[in-house]
């Protein structure tokens, strides 16, 4: 314990367990902190790009997950130390804004850490590092306005936004499909756009998966897609121009609310009770008969006399069906959601062309189909696969294509990839240097230095010379004044990025660089570092 004495001779206590507190300050505890941030960037350096490798996580459960997502694997990994942590939230705010690029940006830092920790070592304050890291990303953001292209797509014209989406795939475990994936992802959020608002809501796109089949089997179904099946095995499979009651409330008799009890000691009570029961649900299924209802989806589950009276009244049933499941299929539909069954009403319908049943495989795995809907603006990509882990992964892979091309919808300005943009950034940063005098010069261009690690690891996972190909891509860009040469990944034969259609939404790469400055000066920021005891 740490004791100081104020004027009068009074000890009081500083901070309590002095001793027993590790605690780093000045220039170690930035170093401790940087190598904390860079060995979580290396971690995922080696998964960038086309060429990029997975990585194979297990969870204390020994569920498996095999990823080269950025977002997942630092969501997955067990990381203790603070920084480190830093770096899984960085990478999760790409995610959430943006939904792609969460690898980049954690490269990203981790280039700049290193950056910043020599600049450390040559005694420049962390704050003027930090202020020319600002002032280069402005540089940068600026840059990328300059170098963006802007095309122009409608509803029937999607092939930008296809390649752009395929530029997205290309780095995932799906890529032998990443043509049909783009368009069915292109499609979907086509379907649930709103381009004069230039809006988009994701939440109406439904990802479902079953493992069997193949990658090429995935198909985008407009309608609503249900893991059920018919409740009662003799229920007909197949019903056209249905008119779906939408239910919350369970198809059994009311429970008493008070905690009253009925003694039944004769016979005739108890045919008189079940007589009851049974007029409950004649009475409830004759509702639904009433209104013109041909199916009934139900949140909750039913009795069997229920479900046996609803099949000989010729009135299919889905029994069990999931809350977000029933608000999908309330939308798609144009019906209303029924808490009662006093409530049900004709116009509080929802109406579909199609409703079937449809088994997969040797199981008995079924599964219902609500297509031609009224209100088409909900929509299902079903993905088929091998595996489990396969069908979770291309769910992800589809994930960041649909944001991908909700970006473009919001904002139709591409960059070019393979590092095209990195590598101009890096260029016009280096020349902008030269107009500071201050020691924030020195920042400026170890930026620049920064920016050169993405292509470098792009052409390093690829199995290229790094080195040689950055200094050979950078020459070419400086000679032909063409911010579109990047990296060849795939061994093409030609680095112009705008001939092998690698794009990358503008406001992604903007957001990857602003974000990832915006970390490491908050890690520079830190002198000292106070652990907890340990008892």
């Amino acid at each position: 314990m740490a004791l100081a004495f104020d004027e009068y001779g009074r000890p009081f206590i500083i901070l309590r367990e002095q001793e027993s507190k590790s605690r780093l300050r000045g220039l170690d505890a930035q170093k401790a902190n940087i190598s904390a941030g860079v060995a979580v960037a290396r971690i995922l350096r080696t998964s960038l790009g086309p060429k990029g490798m997975d990585k194979m996580l297990q969870s204390p459960d020994g569920d498996i997950t095999i990823t080269n997502d950025g977002a997942t694997i630092l969501e997955q990994m067990d990381v203790d130390n603070q920084i480190g942590k830093l770096m899984v939230e960085l990478s999760r705010s790409q995610d959430y804004e943006i939904g792609d690029g969460t690898t980049g940006v954690v490269v990203m830092a981790g280039a700049l850490l290193e950056q910043a920790e020599r600049l450390l070592e040559r005694g420049i304050h962390p704050i003027r590092v930090a202020e020319g890291f600002e002032i280069s990303s402005r540089i940068a953001v600026a840059h990328l306005e300059q170098i963006a292209h802007k095309f122009v797509f409608s509803a029937t014209d999607t092939e930008q936004l296809v390649q752009t989406c395929m530029t997205t795939l290309s780095s995932k475990i799906v890529k032998r499909c990443k043509r049909s994936l783009a368009e069915i992802a292109v499609k979907a959020v086509m379907a649930v756009a709103d381009l004069e608002r230039k809006d988009v809501n994701l939440d109406l796109i439904k990802v479902e998966g079953k493992v069997g089949g193949r990658l090429e089997d995935t198909e985008l179904i407009h309608g609503i897609l249900v893991d059920k099946d018919m409740s009662h095995p003799q229920m007909p499979k197949q019903i056209e121009d249905a008119k779906i009651a939408i239910l919350t409330c369970p198809f059994e008799p009311p429970k008493p609310k008070t905690k009253h009890k009925v003694d039944i000691d004769t016979v005739e009570k108890f045919q008189t009770l079940r007589l009851q029961e049974q007029k409950y649900f004649d009475d409830m299924v004759q509702k639904c008969k009433d209104v013109g209802a041909t199916l009934v989806i139900c949140q909750w589950g039913f009795d069997d006399e229920a479900n046996h009276l609803l099949m000989h009244r010729n009135l299919p049933a889905v029994r069990w069906v999931g809350g977000v499941e029933l608000e999908l299929i309330a939308i798609a539909t144009g019906g209303r959601i029924v808490p009662r069954f006093q409530e049900l009403t004709p116009e509080k319908l929802g109406k579909a062309g199609l409703v079937r049943e449809k088994a997969f495989g040797t199981t008995k795995d079924r599964m219902l189909y609500i297509e031609h809907c009224a209100n088409s603006r909900a929509v299902t990509i079903f993905i088929r696969g091998g595996n489990k882990m396969m069908i979770e992964e291309t769910k992800r892979s589809i994930h960041d294509a649909l944001c991908v091309a909700r970006n473009l919808i919001r904002n139709n300005s591409i960059v070019y990839g393979g590092g095209a943009a990195e590598i101009s950034c890096s260029i016009a940063i280096e020349a902008a240097a030269d107009k500071y005098p201050g020691v924030e010069q020195y920042a400026i261009r170890a930026f620049a230095d920064a920016l050169d690690s993405v292509p470098m690891a792009l052409a390093e996972n690829s199995g290229l010379q790094p080195i040689e190909t950055l200094s050979a891509v950078k020459s070419q860009q400086i000679k032909d004044n063409n911010p579109c040469c990047g990296i060849d990944c795939n061994d093409i034969g030609t680095n112009d990025m705008r001939e092998q259609n690698v794009f990358e939404t503008l406001i992604g790469k903007q957001q990857q660089m602003l974000l990832a400055t915006q970390v490491v000066k908050m890690i520079l920021k830190i002198d000292d570092v106070i652990s907890p005891s340990e008892y």
